[in-house]
């Protein structure tokens, strides 16, 4: 009789034995959430970059129709509507005179710059600022060289485009 009440004590788990598990498994899934965030800011600066270069070809297509690149309004884009002058806002960059859609869906979180006829710049705040491409796209288009850009010195985490 005695055997068999140490045996049922000893077939479970000590609350100090479980108290460990749940520390492991919250100390594992602390430092996989701090991975996850890391990605997913790496992912969200890749469509970034994505979308200025995408937003670059447009603006190429509009300067073939207008022999320009449109103005800037406040750091928006103003060569929407019929004349190509008006600004464009959120969602379509399209001439509405003969349906042509330059990009359909434009990024929400970009500055755009130009000086209305051979140059624009395209900025855009990235995560990290230790991303390689932020620098190399500062020494490509330098907007401390460009005299249409009044927003002061670029800082360590502006991605930039310019035309090439």
């Amino acid at each position: 009789m005695i055997s068999s009440v140490r045996s049922s004590k000893q077939a479970g788990f000590s609350l100090v034995e479980l108290l460990v598990v749940i520390f492991i498994i919250g100390v594992l899934a602390a430092l996989l959430s701090t991975n996850l965030a890391g990605a997913r800011n790496r992912a969200e600066d890749s469509k970034a970059k994505s979308n200025l270069s995408e937003l670059k070809k447009a603006l190429r297509i509009y300067y073939n129709d207008y022999q320009s690149y449109p103005a800037d309004s406040s750091g928006s884009i103003a060569g929407c509507g019929a004349a190509g002058t008006s600004v464009c806002g959120s969602g379509i960059f399209s001439n509405d005179s003969d349906d042509t859609v330059y990009m359909r869906d434009l990024p929400e979180d970009f500055a755009y710059y130009s000086d209305g006829d051979e140059e624009f710049l395209l900025v855009v705040e990235l995560n990290n600022a230790s991303d390689q491409d932020i620098s190399a796209s500062q020494a490509v288009c330098s907007p401390a060289s460009r005299l249409y850009y009044t927003d002061g010195p670029i800082s360590a985490t502006e991605y930039v485009v310019c035309e090439d």
